[in-house]
């Protein structure tokens, strides 16, 4: 992977002839250098006249004659008339991601761990957690815990307190790491396609708690981990990477959980690498990732 400062643009649009020509053109006509191009055309689904097409390039900066906010008013009329959903990012400009943790603490030790060593450029402003188990270690870290308690009674506002702490930090992405509660509907609306949750099974079997146990009792021979986007239905979110490991009749749940965290821990390393990369485009209920 090149180490050039770049932009990012990507998006989605109505399939027809011409995108790329028009796109790369209006980057050419500016002196922009191209550094990698991904692309994907989706077929139209059943009584749709049209499919639709996906794109993901990397724009090397120095080589354009303006920053950002002028290229994105540039490049705005283009994208209206092609009816376009884009994005566009700075790779010198770190994401902000929240990190969200219950009492497991692999995923967390794991992310913290590419943070510290900047395998992941990001910036944690916070670590919010329904327990207290963790604030000694987020704290060594100089990483600001905020404890905030879940219970059937004071849901509401315990995920209102998530999303002020959310909007104070100035958070772009929430992780949650093993975060072992049911977020809000209204939480899940207000931050659609920001926020990734790592499910510990191939999705999409074994969904809600406890899924070892349930691999266990079906006795299968691969178990495997999920990174997808959150909504309100459980479990059941945009799929980002999956992973699997084989297990045979002698392994216990206890071994399954074992062997899991491993899985899990690279499955949400990776899908919020793609995400935070802009690689993963959303289309219905699946998305385009480019790897």
């Amino acid at each position: 992977m090149h180490r050039d400062r770049h932009f990012t643009l990507s998006a989605s649009c109505p399939d027809r002839v011409g995108i790329v020509a028009r796109v790369s053109s209006f980057i050419a006509e500016h002196r922009g250098w191209i550094l990698e191009t991904s692309l994907h055309a989706e077929p139209p689904a059943e009584g749709e006249a049209l499919g639709r097409y996906f794109m993901r390039i990397e724009i090397r900066t120095s080589s354009l004659p303006f920053h950002l906010a002028e290229f994105r008013e540039r490049f705005r009329p283009l994208a209206d008339e092609l009816e376009m959903e884009w994005t566009i990012t700075d790779s010198a400009v770190k994401k902000r991601v929240v990190v969200l943790v219950s009492k497991q603490e692999h995923c967390l030790y794991d992310l913290l761990a590419r943070w510290q060593s900047k395998e992941l450029d990001i910036e944690i402003p916070c670590v919010i957690s329904n327990h207290d188990t963790f604030r000694g270690l987020v704290e060594w870290h100089g990483i600001p815990f905020h404890h905030v308690p879940v219970n059937a009674d004071n849901k509401a506002q315990a995920y209102a307190e998530v999303a002020r702490i959310f909007e104070e930090v100035r958070g772009e992405t929430m992780v949650l790491a093993r975060y072992m509660q049911v977020l809000s509907p209204q939480l899940c609306a207000a931050y659609a396609g920001r926020i990734i949750n790592i499910h510990h099974s191939f999705l999409p079997s074994f969904v809600g708690a406890k899924p070892y146990h349930q691999a266990w009792a079906k006795g299968v021979k691969l178990i495997g981990a999920t990174c997808h986007y959150v909504t309100a239905d459980l479990d059941q979110g945009p799929i980002i990477d999956q992973d699997v490991i084989r297990i045979d009749h002698s392994d216990s749940v206890e071994d399954m959980v074992r062997y899991g965290k491993d899985i899990e821990k690279m499955v949400l390393a990776r899908g919020l690498r793609y995400h935070l990369e802009g690689r993963v485009l959303v289309h219905r209920n699946k998305t385009i990732v480019f790897r």
